[in-house]
């Protein structure tokens, strides 16, 4: 075989294999989708759906209780409390607002830090009861006024929001007890004091 036919082997070798190489990649290039809608799917794989907010809870307006800036008066305050459906639950939400629910400056809240509701009951003449943990004895600062303030922020939430109901009488830990800090008889359901009301 002369040096020409193998100079001419080579180069027709070279050819063919440059030949297939483009064969190859042009055929990838026709197989592979160029949908870019696809080719975000595929490399991003879609989020698992998001669960369902939670339906929002009808609420209420109600009036709370918070004590005036010189500490002579219960202030009527609006809030938002959770619709409830009958009383002592529409009652147990509006007691709850009104031991946890922060006041607006300058006023002041008349319970005591770390009060907690435990239960509150209705007798059939309607007088309410509600039983509070203890920390409201425990925590309580004292003086007359103070106690007036603490007692008829609750006995007035609950009055002045329900008007079927006329009376309430605070219980203590699931007792009945004689008085708060010594000076508000609480052996007896008391109603709605608006005399202490700013109007």
């Amino acid at each position: 075989m002369t040096p020409g036919r193998v100079v001419i082997g080579i180069a027709a070798t070279a050819v063919a294999v440059a030949l297939a190489w483009a064969l190859m990649v042009g055929l990838g290039r026709l197989l592979r989708t160029t949908d870019p809608a696809v080719v975000d799917a595929v490399a991003t794989p879609t989020a698992p759906a998001s669960p369902a907010d939670p339906p929002a809870v009808p609420r209420i307006r109600a009036t709370l209780f918070f004590a005036s800036e010189n500490g002579q008066q219960l202030v009527p305050v609006a809030r938002e409390v959770p619709l409830a459906e009958g009383v002592v639950a529409q009652a147990r939400a509006i007691v709850e607002a009104q031991i946890s629910e922060p006041p607006p400056e300058p006023l002041a809240s008349t319970i005591p830090s770390g009060t907690t509701l435990r239960g509150i009951y209705l007798s059939e003449a309607n007088e309410m009861f509600v039983d509070l943990e203890g920390t409201i004895r425990n925590k309580h600062p004292g003086g007359s006024m103070n106690e007036i303030f603490t007692v008829y922020t609750i006995v007035n939430a609950v009055t002045v929001n329900l008007p079927d109901v006329p009376q309430v009488q605070l219980l203590i830990d699931g007792r009945e007890v004689d008085t708060l800090a010594g000076h508000v008889d609480l052996r007896r359901p008391l109603r709605k004091n608006e005399m202490l009301i700013q109007q």
